[in-house]
């Protein structure tokens, strides 16, 4: 059950950016593996309750965000899930920046192997979540959950790390990005924290890009799980509507099709991969 979606999922997104198959499937391997550290430190909350973060987070659980005598929320949520979110967002993420260096033609290319990699961490939770249900709670909410897994929570995924992996994209060509934001004049605050950090202008940038990424995809994702702890299902599909529209637009963008080139040497294994698969018909050109 929990292929389908992966496959559905990954075989609409491949499609916009066809990547090295043998270094995808690697990455969607990966992305499975992450989740297995969360599996960890959740395990260990039996011996070393100290270090349960629900635990701490729970005390503000008397704190409201009242929105209705109906509709409230407690602050000490808001916390957990802004914490989940840097934990699964991160964890995510570092597949990518570990795995996939070498690999990216474009920032394009750095939204795909995030996709790629949200897959497999998608692949495992739901695993994960249709093996308990099945098991404690019976068939029939199992095909609900199904549904609504495959449809928004594994579309959760991908949007919060297609959106990282965009910035990241950024972060990850920033010398030659940085070069064409100098000439038009922008982003004027960068020589500000350049004063300041006594950093290169352009690591500067990619900084700001990075923490600009992983802020939005642990924002998106925690509202995304407040929206499930408060019942509000019905935003889930126009959620799912401007977030594929989104990720569509950001495949389109021309700017991100710009090939920068691939940062490994000559003589390294990924860039003879690299060759060889531009060399394929079907690949894409930048």
């Amino acid at each position: 059950m929990a292929c389908i979606p992966a496959v559905i999922w990954g075989y609409i997104f491949y499609k916009k950016d066809p990547v090295y198959r043998p270094k995808a499937v690697q990455t969607f391997l990966l992305g499975i593996a992450s989740v297995l550290p969360i599996l960890l430190y959740k395990w260990s909350w039996e011996h070393l309750p100290q270090i349960n973060i629900f635990n701490y987070t729970n005390q503000f659980s008397a704190d409201v965000f009242s929105f209705s005598p109906y509709l409230f929320l407690p602050l000490g949520s808001v916390f957990a899930f802004m914490f989940v979110g840097i934990i699964e967002e991160y964890m995510k993420h570092y597949v990518v920046k570990k795995s996939d260096q070498g690999f990216f033609r474009n920032i394009d290319d750095a939204i795909e192997f995030s996709i790629i990699a949200a897959l497999g961490f998608a692949f495992l939770e739901n695993v994960l979540y249709f093996y308990y249900i099945w098991e404690f709670q019976g068939t029939e909410i199992l095909f609900v959950s199904f549904v609504f897994r495959s449809v928004f929570s594994t579309f959760a995924h991908i949007l919060f790390s297609g959106i990282y992996g965009y910035f990241y994209g950024i972060a990850y060509f920033a010398d030659p990005i940085w070069a064409e934001e100098k000439r038009n004049k922008r982003h004027p605050f960068i020589n500000f924290f350049h004063t300041i950090l006594h950093m290169k202008r352009n690591r500067v940038f990619a900084i700001e890009k990075h923490s600009e990424g992983l802020l939005l995809a642990v924002s998106l994702h925690a509202v995304f799980n407040i929206l499930l702890e408060m019942n509000l299902t019905f935003f889930m599909v126009p959620f799912l509507i401007f977030g594929y529209s989104y990720l569509d637009h950001l495949f389109k963008e021309k700017e991100n099709l710009k090939g920068y080139g691939y940062l490994v040497g000559k003589n390294s294994p990924a860039h003879v991969h690299q060759v060889l698969w531009r060399k394929l018909p079907h690949r894409r050109k930048a």
